[in-house]
């Protein structure tokens, strides 16, 4: 057996010893308070950026990209990962997470600006982000980076995730999809592991959020208004 696979296993068993008993409310049913639509990137801590160890309180869905779209032979949908909390379980709030140094967002940044191409299983994902973020291509501001480039667009992305939520006809209107990103680079604050709020059901602008939102308006930031 591999050591990784060790060091796993390992690992599990001191998460069982310690988890043991925090399972007995939801044998048989989950009733989750919100889906996070997370980056698999392995610096995306998906339930520790929220302080997370309850069993059934987030339904966690991560791919590279944050995305919400699937195709389907009647074209695009909601992805069926995230509809299913809402659809099956009454949950209620989506979070989608984005995060500053995205790699599938510089992938598809490259795709854009450099016709770069991908294996056949990145470039189906690929695919699904070119066509919502080659607006913001093309609106970038002309002085930015590519670093600063890529960050700006992990924000456009979350807005057009939101976006495609919100439009469709299979996510009930009494649904709230807020749009955040989790930096470990010091994009927004000098403060690693933070979530900064870049959207609420589709409202972008920093002062009205920070108006609407009090409770946590030093946690509503944005690098881009476009």
């Amino acid at each position: 057996m591999h050591r990784t696979v060790i060091e796993l296993l390992e690992r599990n068993a001191a998460h069982a010893d310690e988890f043991r008993s925090r399972f007995d409310d939801v044998q048989d049913a989950q009733h989750p308070a919100a889906v996070t639509v997370c980056c698999s990137d392995s610096r995306v801590l998906q339930d520790l950026m929220w302080g997370n160890d309850t069993p059934g309180h987030l339904f966690t869905v991560g791919n590279i990209g944050n995305r919400v779209v699937q195709r389907t032979d009647a074209g695009e949908a909601v992805s069926g990962d995230v509809l299913y909390p809402v659809e099956h379980t009454g949950t209620r709030t989506v979070v989608v997470v984005g995060h500053t140094g995205c790699g599938a967002v510089t992938a598809t940044y490259d795709h854009l600006t450099e016709g770069l191409s991908e294996p056949a299983g990145i470039e189906h994902c690929v695919g699904l982000l070119a066509p919502r973020l080659e607006a913001g291509v093309e609106a970038l501001p002309d002085d930015l980076s590519r670093t600063e480039a890529v960050n700006h667009l992990v924000e456009y992305n979350v807005d057009r995730q939101v976006e495609f939520l919100r439009e469709s006809d299979d996510v009930p209107d009494d649904v709230t999809v807020v749009g955040v990103v989790y930096d470990f680079q010091d994009v927004y604050a000098e403060r690693r592991g933070e979530v900064h709020v870049v959207n609420v059901d589709g409202e972008t602008d920093v002062g009205t959020l920070r108006d609407e939102h009090p409770e946590v308006d030093e946690r509503v930031d944005r690098l881009w208004t476009y």
